[in-house]
């Protein structure tokens, strides 16, 4: 189905208010660069303002106090969450089941399965095990003995909830994240490894995104936990015991190793990480890169490097390190001239 809008609804929908003609009618998104005559495209910054100039878009939503543009602009308080907003408007709703249990799922008879839920096929829900109202369960789930799932929450293909996992309400995970696998625990003893059985769970709290392929292991004892409103990226591990605080943002490919605490409202940027047992403080950024935290950190810190130190230390330690080469080549002139002095035959000491 095609949505079309004009200017002045599309304002109206984003929250903004309109420069220029508001009749036209917009029935995409698009780049700046790729956008024609009836899509809409955006300008966060205005150092791209020349892109903005030769862009044939419909309409393009902007900061408020943004220079002119060719086409009719949306003027924005907040361009990120109006963007967010507009894409909302043209996004195709995704395939899902229908309410009630396909055929070919296979539900306990000591499961619980709420109201207005919708379980697809090959969906496998394990005794003991409850599931809220109004949940989507995407084909090849499986959710294991006594794990609970909340209301409102969407699972998407062949996601795996393990034995006693507890997940709130408006939780949503993609396809082939695996929440409450064993924790990676061995010990040594007479030449070969032994696993240390990990008896604990994983409570996901509300409105938590979990990314396709993340892992989330089940604790050694107690719980890991990831708090309210946090969104985790592709392709994140999360070990045992590890405590993430609310509305954290973890990039794709972090890892974080037994026992971390982190602080609510901090950052992870893609392939940041820490090692067990360290306390990160709130409104702590790491960036993204190579970032290892080693040690606790305060709150409100921002971070990067390996070890993870303070960002401003370690971008002048980067900018110090680029200038080695012209360094080195200048100790070789010194030792040379040094040399030269030593060797000459004035040379008295």
């Amino acid at each position: 189905m095609i949505r079309r809008y004009t200017v002045r609804q599309l304002a109206k929908r984003v929250g903004g208010s309109v420069r220029g003609d508001d009749g036209g009618v917009i029935d995409g998104v698009a780049s700046l660069g790729d956008a024609g005559s009836n899509e809409a495209s955006w300008v966060s910054n205005p150092k791209y303002a020349a892109k903005a100039a030769d862009s044939r878009a419909g309409v393009v939503l902007v900061p408020g106090g943004f220079g002119p543009t060719p086409m009719p602009a949306i003027l924005c308080d907040r361009v990120d969450r109006a963007v967010g907003r507009l894409l909302e408007l043209f996004a195709p709703a995704p395939a899902r089941p229908e309410p009630g249990v396909h055929p070919a799922a296979i539900v306990s008879e000591s499961a619980n399965v709420g109201t207005d839920t919708a379980l697809g096929p090959f969906v496998v829900i394990e005794g003991e095990a409850r599931v809220g109202a109004r949940c989507i369960v995407h084909a090849g789930v499986f959710i294991g003995r006594g794990a609970v799932v909340g209301d409102d929450c969407e699972l998407w293909p062949n996601v795996v909830i393990r034995d006693g996992c507890r997940l709130g309400s408006r939780v949503t995970i993609h396809p082939n994240a695996v929440v409450g696998a064993d924790g990676f625990g061995f010990y040594f003893d007479e030449g070969r490894h032994h696993k240390v059985p990990h008896i604990g769970g994983v409570i996901v709290e509300d409105d938590v995104e979990i990314g396709a392929c993340t892992c989330i292991d089940r604790a050694k004892f107690g719980d890991t936990v990831v708090g309210r409103g946090t969104k985790i990226d592709n392709l994140c591990q999360l070990a045992h015991n590890v405590t993430v605080g609310e509305h954290c943002v973890l990039a794709a490919f972090c890892g974080i190793s037994g026992s971390v605490r982190i602080g609510r409202y901090s950052v992870f940027g893609g392939r940041a990480g820490a090692v067990d047992n360290v306390v990160i403080g709130e409104r702590t950024r790491c960036a993204g890169g190579y970032t290892v935290v080693q040690k606790d950190t305060p709150d409100g810190v921002t971070l990067s490097g390996c070890p993870a130190q303070d960002h401003r230390l370690e971008l002048r330690e980067r900018a110090a390190l680029r200038r080695l080469p012209a360094l080195t080549e200048q100790l070789k002139s010194l030792a040379t001239r040094v040399e030269r002095l030593e060797a000459s035959e004035d040379h008295s000491d």
